[in-house]
């Protein structure tokens, strides 16, 4: 039996990894990578890797069996059809017999188009037979404070938002509930909503900003036009562009404010604030 873990060497799988080996002995940890060089360092610990790509059914032969417990970490490939992708993997683990399959998906709550590969893959999963858990995480403080130096450079946090609020909690938090699931027990065929103990906007996140830094920061609301614009002139391709400004527009209506507790009960610990965040980015 393997505790398996796809998209180890992106940023929530490491996470994820680097927590499991706390828990367990390495040799009970697979790390799926597309490459294995990235990697190095995780096989350096005594994690087994196992090279597989969402979009190619045939690399994940052998990569599970029975009994195993798995993390799918959802892709981000969003034009090469994600859903078909995710589905390569639950097909995989379905034939091996693993014991759980656990997917990082999003709120229930969220109604923006991010969110509808996220849906039709949970229809596959319920309906593969699968023991699975559904980790509706919802947004990462890294999603703003790992984009911190143009909000520095201009003084401004530009949003399309309005007054909306977010349950952001950090990959950290997200990545210890994966471990609490793929480690306990009890948690077959369940959803959780997960998101921060402490909801915030953003003008409290461009206070939050000015006080850690000296600097004036302001918030600058725009439209979701706008907001899209903005972003494919900061390089963002055109449909990216379009889904995120359709998050913003979700986060207006309160889509993004997840009030469950489940995810400081699942890691029993309270979730990091958005404060600790930005000073954790701004040490850098």
């Amino acid at each position: 039996m393997s505790i398996v873990v796809t998209g180890a060497t992106g940023h929530l799988g490491r996470h994820v990894v680097r927590q499991l080996l706390e828990k367990v002995p390495a040799d009970q940890v697979t790390a799926v990578v597309r490459d294995r060089d990235r990697a190095a360092d995780l096989a350096a610990r005594g994690v087994r890797l196992a090279v597989a790509d969402y979009s190619s059914p045939e690399t994940f032969d052998g990569v599970f069996a029975a009994g195993d417990r798995v993390l799918l970490i959802s892709g981000n490939e969003f034009d090469k059809g994600r859903v078909r992708q995710h589905t390569v993997v639950i097909d995989a683990a379905k034939q091996a017999g693993v014991a759980l399959l656990a997917y990082t998906s999003a709120p229930e709550s969220l109604k923006a188009t991010l969110a509808d590969d996220h849906r039709a893959t949970e229809e596959v999963l319920v309906g593969s037979g699968v023991p699975y858990v559904l980790l509706r995480n919802g947004w990462y403080h890294e999603n703003y404070t790992d984009q911190l130096a143009p909000v520095l450079e201009h003084g401004a946090v530009v949003q399309a938002a309005g007054e909306g609020r977010i349950s952001s909690a950090s990959r950290a938090d997200y990545a210890a509930a994966a471990v609490a699931v793929l480690t306990g027990e009890g948690h077959e065929n369940t959803a959780y909503e997960l998101g921060g103990d402490e909801a915030w906007g953003f003008a409290e996140y461009a206070a939050e900003l000015s006080r850690q830094t000296g600097k004036e920061i302001v918030y600058t609301p725009v439209t979701p036009d706008a907001y899209a614009a903005f972003l494919t002139g900061a390089g963002v391709p055109e449909p990216m562009a379009a889904i995120l400004a359709g998050v913003e527009a979700g986060i207006e209506k309160g889509e993004l404010l997840v009030t469950t507790g489940d995810l400081s009960r699942l890691t029993g610990r309270p979730t990091t604030p958005v404060a600790e965040a930005v000073a954790a980015a701004l040490r850098g």
